[in-house]
């Protein structure tokens, strides 16, 4: 009987993913981590996590990782907003802390697997690789947030509710009379908790909070802005009035300015992705097509990807994209599979106003 590490945050996916591996034959025992301070859920989480243990007769316990937490995750999200990016932290959180937590302490508990209650599916292909693809329910569909994670932690991973759809999983819940049937799923960034994201970002990252002007691209002056790191590529909320929308087409953190312009003005056909982490644990043979996410919740894109010297990937997307922001996660995939992906780092802004 294998034992298997479940991360059990507190809601209805992760306890369902315990009690699903329970009722397969593994030795399940529960893991919480507790990730930030300031968290509602700091309390109301390993609570909840506690009681889906005790329902089920499994183990449980609570460990503390707040240290670590701040130092990956939110260390990283601070400099990103100081690169004047706009970062991603739940696909950095997922390698750098989340599994790398699981899989030591399924090391000091001989555990050979991890689980969670992510949304999406591990197979093992037959050249003995693991392969991340899409789960089955697209419109709850992780894979994209998994994607930073290597051979070494998906060798040893597995994902429950991948073949699950979320009405499914409810109705799991309720069999097991599980406490957490009806619990809604959490929405935000984890350590923003509901809190204003730019107070957040005024308290721990004041350097990226500082006014400056507005400039439309032929260099008019528009207004103020509050703060670089308070906008994204794409955004329309929080500009000057003008004749037409006007939306952010980019930040320039040398002079302190917000380039903004129509929608027309709007889009990137080409993109820069790096570093690239590629799930076989090698890049394939390049120039590759494939699709390309550049948002968790995006649209695959067609796309060519061309390898650059270095590592990086050019990105040429088949047609002008409106919100390509460096710090965010471009992600590949061949069909149902997730290729890799990686950071975007720069954009070509389309300037042809006929797209």
């Amino acid at each position: 009987m294998a034992k298997v590490i479940v991360a059990m945050s507190g809601g209805v996916d992760s306890a369902v993913a315990a009690a699903l591996l329970l009722k397969q034959g593994f030795d399940v025992q529960g893991l919480t981590l507790r990730l930030w301070h300031a968290s509602r859920d700091d309390s109301a989480a390993p609570e909840a996590a506690s009681q889906v243990a005790a329902q089920l007769g499994i183990p449980w316990q609570l460990l503390d990782a707040r240290e670590a937490f701040r130092q990956t995750v939110v260390e990283a999200f601070i400099a990103s907003h100081l690169a004047n990016e706009t970062p991603n932290p739940c696909v950095l959180c997922n390698r750098v802390l989340k599994w790398a937590q699981l899989l030591n302490f399924a090391d000091s508990q001989h555990a050979e697997f991890v689980a969670t209650g992510h949304y999406a599916r591990i197979r093992r292909s037959a050249d003995g690789k693991t392969e991340l693809c899409r789960a089955a329910d697209a419109a709850k569909d992780q894979s994209y947030m998994l994607s930073d994670l290597t051979q070494a932690e998906l060798s040893r991973t597995l994902l429950p509710l991948g073949d699950l759809r979320k009405p499914e999983v409810r109705a799991i819940a309720e069999s097991f009379n599980l406490p957490v049937s009806d619990r809604p799923d959490s929405q935000d960034i984890c350590f923003l908790d509901h809190e204003d994201y730019k107070q957040f970002l005024r308290e721990h990252c004041p350097g990226a909070v500082i006014a400056g002007d507005i400039h439309d691209i032929l260099g008019n002056y528009l207004g103020q802005h509050q703060g670089l790191a308070f906008y994204t590529i794409g955004q329309r909320k929080g500009l000057p009035a003008y004749t037409e929308a006007l939306y952010v087409l980019e930040k320039q953190p040398d002079s302190n300015t917000l380039i903004v312009g129509t929608a027309s003005q709007l889009g990137s056909a080409r993109f820069l992705v790096r570093p690239v982490n590629w799930i076989s644990g090698s890049p394939p043979p390049m120039p590759l097509h494939c699709e390309v996410k550049i948002r968790y919740r995006a649209t695959p894109v067609s796309a060519a990807l061309t390898a650059g010297e270095d590592g990086s990937v050019l990105v040429a997307v088949d047609q002008p994209l409106r919100d390509v922001t460096p710090g965010q996660s471009a992600v590949f995939y061949d069909g149902e599979k997730v290729l890799g992906g990686g950071v975007i780092r720069a954009n070509e802004r389309v300037t042809n106003e006929k797209h």
